[in-house]
């Protein structure tokens, strides 16, 4: 299943960049689970992030690794992809793109950020439940990115 995402940050594209770091990615992170970053290399080629999700009763490891990264006067992107994942996905693979883009009426630099996100659980019901429950995690990403990028 795959579902895309967009946020409208009123920041340059290299000023945004250089905002995705450790701090921007755990105030990301949703409130259920609770998760906590064991290891944050990096948006970069070769990069690994390591979470650790809290379901209370039990742990669950995620493990993803930045296969690719691309740099461009209008995009900035980088993919990662799980290679250890919970036990509800079988594939977990997401694009973030960073795209340079100008408002109409004042002329000021903006950046559009799209989370692109591909995701496949065990059975193809679990695909449907799940679809909503991590469509609204990264909903709630908008006005953190807002919040935290548009004043860097």
């Amino acid at each position: 299943m795959q579902f895309v995402l967009k946020t409208q940050v009123n920041q340059s594209l290299s000023i945004v960049w250089s905002g995705f770091n450790r701090s921007l990615f755990e105030q990301l992170s949703p409130a259920f689970p609770p998760v906590n970053v064991v290891r944050f290399d990096g948006c970069l080629r070769g990069d690994v992030v390591h979470l650790q999700l809290n379901f209370f009763l039990f742990r669950q490891d995620w493990i993803s690794l930045i296969v690719d990264q691309q740099t461009s006067n209008e995009e900035i992107y980088f993919i990662d992809q799980g290679t250890r994942l919970p036990f509800f996905l079988t594939f977990w693979r997401h694009r973030h793109g960073l795209c340079r883009s100008v408002d109409e009426l004042t002329g000021q630099e903006q950046t559009i950020i799209i989370d692109d996100v591909t995701f496949r659980t065990p059975f193809l019901l679990t695909n449907y439940l799940l679809y909503p429950i991590l469509w609204l995690q990264f909903a709630y990403r908008k006005p953190v990115y807002r919040r935290v990028l548009g004043h860097v």
